[in-house]
């Protein structure tokens, strides 16, 4: 089995591709990656994180961009011979989508375009998409895949108009697609290499907070303390990156048609209590200071996410605690 995976050598790309190697030992994992918040450092990480040793030579890196490299891409599917995809190519930073949001619709949607029509022309199916419970917006209710969609970013905004390109394939043109609307993933592979360490001050709370707590960047600031939750912070699901990575495993073995699918833990964690769990795992007190809600922001979204559990037979393992510690020893051990 091929499998192509676009954006491979980000954050969350990086734990799939090497959970797909150490579940399968017939295996062969292509990455493309424009290497735009991310280097090859990541791709030796990830072979390092390896059960075997060996298993490494069954990943083949690409560099290239999907958005602006179509002829390139369809070079790369002639003789790559690919069987599924995984595709997580794309810009996420809901700030930066709200200063930009040509930018993310021109970079995401094209993206996806070039590779829905490179895989048509060379009969490729089956695809999951790494989509965000963000296409959801605000609730106080626990979130389920027929709750509301109400985009609150333009980066959500992409994410759900791809949803339903891919469904649309799947309806009219024979395509198996699964939509993975990932909750809040945080934490590290085991052996610490691949955590979450994005280019410059990060977007994503729990970088951003250990690295703060860490003396990388100055004082943690939380966005927002009026919002409508139990402390006034913003409330997320929190769900470990490993986890995140398992359901991709089951979601490929279970490609039939249109599937949509939540992942997350149901448990829903504020911003201070976070910075209180950090403050526990370090042994030392995290400050912190208030400041302003940032745009495209809500006050809660926390997943229900009981039909992938029903359907695919996955639960999450891992406690946001658990998430939180590996972050952090990940954090320490990068210093």
């Amino acid at each position: 089995m091929n499998i192509l995976v676009t954006g491979g050598l980000g954050y969350i790309g990086a734990h799939i591709v090497t959970q797909l190697i150490d579940t399968y030992n017939d295996c062969e994992v292509f990455i493309l990656d424009n290497l735009s918040n991310s280097d090859l450092s990541k791709l030796y990480k990830i072979r390092a994180s390896l059960k075997t040793r060996n298993s490494g030579n069954r990943i083949h890196f690409h560099q290239l961009d999907l958005a602006t490299q179509p002829k390139e891409l369809d070079s790369f599917l002639r003789y790559a011979e690919i069987d599924k995809v995984i595709h997580m190519a794309g810009l996420k930073a809901v700030g930066e989508s709200v200063q930009l949001p040509e930018m993310y619709f021109s970079v995401n949607i094209n993206s996806t375009l070039n590779l829905l029509n490179a895989m048509k022309h060379h009969g490729i199916k089956d695809i999951i998409f790494s989509s965000t419970a963000s296409v959801y917006g605000n609730s106080n209710e626990l979130l389920t895949e027929e709750s509301p969609v109400a985009p609150s970013n333009p980066y959500a905004s992409t994410k759900y108009a791809i949803e339903r390109l891919l469904e649309a394939n799947a309806l009219h043109h024979g395509f198996n697609v699964t939509i993975l609307r990932y909750f809040n993933p945080i934490g590290c592979h085991e052996k610490l290499l691949i955590g979450e360490d994005p280019r410059g001050i990060p977007n994503n709370v729990v970088p951003y907070l250990t690295k703060s707590h860490n003396g990388k960047l100055s004082t943690f600031k939380i966005y927002g303390n009026d919002y409508d939750t139990p402390d006034g912070t913003g409330v997320r699901d929190y769900i470990h990156v490993v986890d995140l990575a398992d359901a991709h495993i089951v979601a490929l073995e279970n490609m039939n048609g249109y599937r949509l699918y939540n992942v997350g833990t149901s448990i829903g964690v504020s911003v201070l209590e976070l910075v209180n769990y950090l403050s526990e795992i370090s042994g030392r007190k995290v400050e912190y200071i208030i400041a302003g809600r940032r745009p495209g922001d809500v006050a809660k979204c926390v997943a229900n996410p009981s039909k992938i559990a029903k359907e695919l037979g996955w639960v999450a393992k891992y406690t946001v605690k658990d998430a939180l510690k590996s972050h952090w020893e990940y954090e320490l051990g990068n210093s």
